[in-house]
C-alpha cells in the first residue's frame, strides 16, 4: 500500500516520531499503601495512632528545605489560591522568556491539593489495629526546572506521607537537546519540529534509555525531595503517555486541503471497530468502556480524537505545518505484547501479556504506540485519493472467469454484497482475520454453504487471501482499497444525496 506520506513526498520535509507528554508517578514501596505503612511504623516502634504526629516532622522538613532552595535561587514561592483557574505553563513560559533556557531552577509554585493519607483504625471484633487509606489535602510544591538532558520539567512534591511524586517532561524537548549536542540544525515551534536537517539521525536519537532516565530521576529527587533518605528509593511508574508521529509539510497551503479532507472523512468513516484496530485490540461483545469519535475546534485549529476507554488516537494540525498523529494513554496496561511473565514459584514463561507500568516499559511502548500511529496513517492513505480505488471498484464489478466457472462481480452499494463488505471490513478482523463462522454471525439468514461461495468470489477477485494452515482469511491490499473507497463514497456521497432527494 502506498502511504500518503509517499504520495505527497514532494510537499513533505520529513517525518519524525517521538514521545510528547510523559508523566511519571513515584512511590515509596515501604509506605506506598496502608498495609506497607502499618508494617513500617510497627518495625520502627511507632504507635499507629501517632501517625499524624510522625508525619508532621517530614512535612516540616520538606517545607524548610523548599524555602531554603527558594532563598538560595532568589525565587519567591508563588502560592496558587485557585488551582483550576491558574495556568502554570503560561507563567513558566513568561519566566523562561526572561531568564533564558539555561539549565537550573525556573520557579516554585505551592498549592493546597488533594493527597493520599492514612488514619489509624482499631477493629473491636478482631482487636487488630492498622492504618487505612483516606483522602486528604496538603500543601504541594511544583518545582519547575530545566534539565541538561530532558529540557523543561516539573516535579510535584506533596508535603504529607506517603509522598507520592509526579514528574513531567516532554519528549520533543528531550530530542531537541540531543540534536543540539550532535550539532544537527533544526527548528521548533513550541513542542513541534518544523524542520530537521537530518531526519534519519533524529529518528535514531528519539529512542529512549530508561536506565538513564532513572538516573536523572534519582538526582532530581535528592535535590528536591529530601525525605527519600528516610524511606529508601522511589519506584517509578507511567502515569500518562503521548507518542506522536509528526508529518512536517513545507507550506501551510499544502497541508490545509489534505488535513481538511482527512478530518471530514475520519469523523464519518471511523467506526468503533476501527478505533480498536488502530490501537491493536479486538472489540469484544463484553467491552463496556467508552468508545467513539470526537471533533473539537481549538484556537490553533481542529482536532479529531478517537477514544477507547483510557486510550485514544488523535489527529490535529500544529501551526498549519505539522500533521500530528498521536496515541495517548492514561493506562499503559491497556496494551499487550510478548514478554517474560514471572510466576510466584520463581518460574517464568514467554507469552502475550499486558504491558507493565514500570518506566522500563517506555522502550517497548515506542514500538507499540508507533504501530498504532502507523495503522491510522494506513487508514488515511486508503481513503485519501479515490481515483485509483475507483478503478479497482470498476474492476471487481466485472465477472471473474475460472475455467468453466464464472464468478459474478460485486455491487458494493446494495443488497447482500453490501452486507458482505460491511462485515469483512469489521475492524476486529484486521488483527487475526475472519472465518466462515464469523461471517455467518454478522450476515443474517446465511448458511455456511452460502458464505463459502461468497468467500470463493472474494478470493477469485483478489480481495481476500487465506491464512496458511488455518480456516481464516484476511483482506488483501486491493480489498482494503476497494472497501474503504466504497464505504467512503457511500457514507459521504451516496447517503447524503439520497437524503437530499427524499427531503425534496
Amino acid at each position: 500500500m502506498e502511504l500518503f506520506t509517499q504520495r505527497y513526498k514532494d510537499k513533505i520535509r520529513g517525518v519524525i516520531s517521538c514521545y510528547d507528554r510523559v508523566v511519571l508517578r513515584g512511590t515509596l514501596p515501604s509506605i506506598c499503601h496502608a498495609d506497607a505503612a502499618t508494617s513500617f511504623l510497627k518495625r520502627n516502634n511507632i504507635r499507629l495512632f501517632d501517625y499524624p504526629k510522625w508525619a508532621e516532622q517530614y512535612r516540616d522538613e520538606l517545607r524548610n528545605h523548599t524555602e531554603n532552595i527558594a532563598r538560595d535561587n532568589n525565587i519567591e514561592i508563588e502560592f496558587i489560591k485557585r488551582v483550576d483557574d491558574f495556568r502554570k505553563e503560561k507563567r513558566i513560559k513568561e519566566l523562561v522568556g526572561k531568564r533564558g533556557s539555561h539549565p537550573g531552577l525556573v520557579h516554585i509554585f505551592s498549592a493546597m491539593e488533594p493527597c493520599d493519607s492514612y488514619r489509624a483504625w482499631h477493629d473491636k471484633v478482631t482487636h487488630v489495629t492498622k492504618l487505612k487509606s483516606t483522602p486528604g489535602k496538603c500543601l504541594h510544591y511544583y518545582f519547575y526546572f530545566i534539565n541538561d538532558d530532558l529540557g523543561l520539567c516539573y516535579l510535584r512534591v506533596p508535603t504529607w506521607a506517603p509522598f507520592r511524586l509526579q514528574f513531567y517532561y516532554n519528549g520533543h524537548n528531550e530530542l531537541s537537546l540531543k540534536l543540539k549536542k550532535e550539532g544537527i540544525p533544526h527548528e521548533m515551534l513550541e513542542n513541534a519540529f518544523i524542520n530537521i536537517s537530518d531526519f534519519e539521525r533524529a529518528q535514531a536519537l528519539a529512542d529512549i534509555r530508561p536506565d538513564r532516565l532513572h538516573m536523572w530521576l534519582n538526582r532530581i529527587i535528592d535535590e528536591y525531595c529530601p525525605v527519600v533518605k528516610h524511606f529508601g528509593s522511589y519506584h517509578w511508574s507511567i502515569m500518562q503517555l503521548e507518542y506522536a508521529t509528526d508529518i512536517i509539510f513545507k507550506k501551510q497551503s499544502e497541508l490545509k486541503p489534505i488535513y481538511e479532507e482527512f478530518s471530514r472523512t475520519a469523523v464519518l468513516a471511523v467506526k468503533a471497530e476501527d478505533v480498536a484496530t488502530f490501537l491493536g485490540r479486538k472489540l469484544s461483545a463484553g467491552y463496556e468502556d467508552e468508545i467513539g469519535n470526537n471533533f473539537q475546534t481549538r484556537i490553533e485549529g481542529t482536532k479529531i480524537k478517537h477514544r477507547m476507554g483510557k486510550v485514544s488516537i488523535k489527529m490535529y494540525d500544529k501551526h498549519g505545518l505539522v500533521l500530528r498523529i498521536e496515541t495517548t494513554t492514561n493506562d499503559v496496561s491497556f496494551f499487550k505484547h510478548h514478554r517474560r511473565v514471572e510466576h510466584r514459584d520463581g518460574s517464568y514463561t514467554m507469552k502475550v501479556a499486558t504491558v507493565k507500568k514500570s518506566i522500563y516499559s517506555l522502550h517497548d511502548l515506542i514500538k507499540i504506540m508507533s504501530d498504532s500511529n502507523k495503522r491510522y496513517i494506513e487508514f488515511l492513505s486508503c481513503i485519501d485519493d479515490p481515483t485509483p480505488p475507483m478503478k479497482d471498484l470498476d474492476k471487481i464489478s466485472r465477472p471473474s472467469i475460472d475455467g468453466t466457472k464464472t464468478y459474478k462481480g460485486f455491487n458494493l452499494f446494495h443488497g447482500s454484497d453490501l452486507d458482505l463488505f460491511i462485515s469483512i471490513s469489521n475492524g476486529k478482523f484486521n488483527i487475526s482475520g475472519f472465518s466462515n463462522r464469523h461471517l455467518q454471525e454478522l450476515i443474517p439468514d446465511t448458511t455456511g454453504r452460502q458464505v463459502s461461495w461468497q468467500l470463493k468470489r472474494l478470493k477469485k477477485h483478489g480481495l481476500i487471501k487465506k491464512i496458511k494452515n488455518t480456516y481464516k482469511y484476511y483482506l488483501t491490499s486491493l480489498g482494503k482499497r476497494v472497501i474503504y473507497a466504497a464505504l467512503k463514497l457511500r457514507e459521504m456521497a451516496v447517503i447524503p444525496l439520497l437524503r437530499g432527494q427524499m427531503a425534496t
